[in-house]
């Protein structure tokens, strides 16, 4: 009977690991310092440093309802330790958090940051955050789930 048991927990243990995926952690996907990236006449923007490329039309839309002045817009991006991608341009309202997905790029949080709109917003990397300037404004702490208040700057 006890052999029987052991044959069949080692089994079903073997079936368990052979289903597991492999994980490989920890991983940082950050990158130490902001891409800027200037749209092309389709609105594409390419970050050559990380072989990224992406339609901004849709962002724009998203963000002034008009996608059809999509030439030379500058673009800010960063990525942070768990592999979201943040993006904001002068005078947006909102930063954009992105998720990879197959063949894109899917919003995962808009983050309301001005109605005014914002002047000259630039990212740097404080990890475990992304920290949001813009001109003389206080900076702020972002996460894939908004303002972090109270987070060390």
């Amino acid at each position: 009977m006890r052999l029987i048991i052991s044959l069949l927990a080692f089994v079903v243990s073997g079936l368990l690991v052979g289903c597991s995926s492999l994980m490989l952690k920890p991983a940082d996907f950050s990158w130490p310092v902001e891409s800027v990236l200037k749209s092309d006449g389709k609105g594409m923007v390419q970050e050559s440093r990380y072989q990224l490329s992406f339609s901004i039309k849709p962002l724009l839309f998203e963000e002034t309802g008009d996608s059809t002045n999509v030439a030379g817009i500058t673009v800010r991006m960063i990525r942070d330790q768990m592999g979201y991608y943040y993006l904001v341009a002068p005078k947006f309202k909102n930063v954009y958090v992105f998720t990879s997905a197959e063949g894109g790029l899917k919003l995962e949080k808009k983050v309301m940051i001005s109605e005014a709109g914002l002047g000259a917003p630039a990212f740097n990397a404080r990890p475990p955050h992304v920290q949001l300037l813009n001109g003389n404004d206080k900076p702020r702490l972002l996460s894939k789930s908004g303002i972090q208040e109270g987070a060390q700057q």
